[in-house]
């Protein structure tokens, strides 16, 4: 599986985006230290330590690294065939920003881990994003086709987009990311995301220190998508 592509700070304008990066993530420590200093809160270590507060990261999901998830539904019959939902984490939601539109393979075709299952619409730009596993797709969402905000508000429960019919459960699952694994991994998630400019820097953050929707917007510019893109894993 490819490991993250990242953005090469030194490549482009050098030392420019160097005090970019260190600018941002030197932020995010602070507001880190105000966070967990207050009276009564324990401090917790590590530049990004803590983020399962920031992005969600319930148990009992399988994280695929393009950010899209997969949770046993039901068992299906003789065979160990199993029936999973599908979706999008709340990484992904955050970093892509409001989404206008979902575009879902039809039910019957065939999915593939790894390889691109769907597209989210967000300003007539199409985002692909990777199928967490392998299967026939069997329902789709279709409140999220009608109103498709409901992947902000419930990227795990109501913001569902595909139920998979597969046999290959055991073998996919060996692939994605689970508990505190996923959990790090989120944290990583975000500190490998660099400004691309540095007047992006500063409306990065709400009050309190949580991501804003739209990360890939604020910190690429013009260039968010292939940004998007990069960080899902399908700017190949």
């Amino acid at each position: 599986m490819e490991g993250f592509s990242l953005i090469d700070i030194y490549s482009t304008k050098g030392i420019e985006y160097l005090i970019a990066a260190v600018f941002f993530f030197g932020f995010l420590a602070l507001q880190r230290y105000l966070l967990t200093s207050a009276p009564g809160k324990e401090k917790t270590p590590g530049l990004l330590a803590g983020l399962p507060a920031w992005f969600r990261v319930p148990d009992g999901y399988g994280f695929h690294q393009g950010h899209t998830w997969m949770k046993v539904d039901h068992l299906m019959g003789p065979g160990h065939q199993k029936l999973v939902k599908v979706g999008v984490d709340d990484f992904a939601q955050k970093l892509i920003g409001k989404v206008d539109g979902v575009v879902l393979p039809a039910v019957g075709s065939r999915l593939t881990q790894g390889d691109k299952g769907w597209s989210l619409m967000v300003d007539s730009e199409a985002i692909p994003m990777l199928s967490p596993v392998d299967g026939e797709v069997v329902a789709v969402n279709e409140e999220v086709l009608r109103s498709p905000g409901i992947l902000s508000r419930d990227p795990y429960g109501d913001g569902w987009l595909l139920k998979v019919k597969s046999d290959r459960i055991a073998a996919d699952t060996r692939n994605l990311l689970t508990g505190n694994v996923a959990r790090a991994w989120m944290e990583t998630s975000l500190e490998n995301l660099h400004p691309i400019r540095h007047e992006a820097v500063g409306p990065v953050l709400q009050d309190g220190g949580l991501p804003v929707e739209g990360i890939a917007r604020v910190l690429g510019g013009e260039h968010w998508v292939d940004l998007a893109k990069t960080h899902l894993l399908t700017d190949v």
